[in-house]
C-alpha cells in the first residue's frame, strides 16, 4: 500500500492530500529515511511523522485497504 494512503486509512493523518503534502515536505520518514508518498508500506516498517514540534513514531502491524474507524488502532503500535 502507498504511504500516503496508509497514513489516511490508519487515521494517523486525517486526509490523503495532507499526508501527500507532509511526504513532499520531508516530514515523514519510513525506516529512518525520508519517504515519498508513493513508497510501499509493509508490516514491520517504522513510520515517523513530524507534527510541528511533536513527532509520532509507529510500527506497522497490519496493512488493510479499508477498515472501520474503531479498528484503526490495530493497524499500528506506538513506539
Amino acid at each position: 500500500m502507498r504511504l500516503d494512503k496508509y497514513l489516511k486509512v490508519s487515521r494517523i493523518i486525517k486526509r490523503r492530500t495532507v499526508a501527500n503534502e507532509a511526504c513532499d515536505s520531508g516530514r515523514v520518514m519510513l525506516n529512518d529515511k525520508i519517504a515519498r508518498a508513493s513508497a510501499e508500506v509493509k508490516i514491520g516498517d517504522v513510520i515517523e511523522v513530524a507534527f510541528g514540534t511533536k513527532a509520532v513514531k509507529v510500527r506497522v502491524t497490519s496493512v488493510q485497504e479499508t477498515i472501520r474507524k474503531e479498528d484503526t488502532k490495530e493497524m499500528f503500535e506506538y513506539i
